[in-house]
């Protein structure tokens, strides 16, 4: 018989478990230096700096910022399709 208690609990267990991966993403930096441009980003794909020749460039961080969550909403989307047409 199916319990809906259960399937909540593991629902719950997952979110926390998902939470705790992206706080261990968000904790993470990877940084990359070319020539005179260093960036830096959160594991998370947050960027958090972009300096060209030493000087904070806010407006390319705020671009870039934006273009990664673009991406990542249609990779959701994508992803949302793919698993729906699995469910049917």
């Amino acid at each position: 018989m199916f319990n809906p208690f259960k399937a909540l609990g593991d629902v719950n267990a997952m979110r926390k478990q998902a939470l705790q991966i992206q706080q261990a993403l968000e904790a993470e930096e990877f940084e990359v230096v070319r020539g005179n441009v260093r960036i830096v980003i959160s594991g998370n794909q947050n960027v958090r700096v972009v300096e060209i020749d030493g000087v904070a460039n806010d407006d390319l961080k705020t671009a870039l910022n934006e273009v990664i969550k673009k991406s990542q909403q249609a990779a959701a989307m994508k992803l949302a399709e793919i698993s729906k047409n699995f469910q049917q």
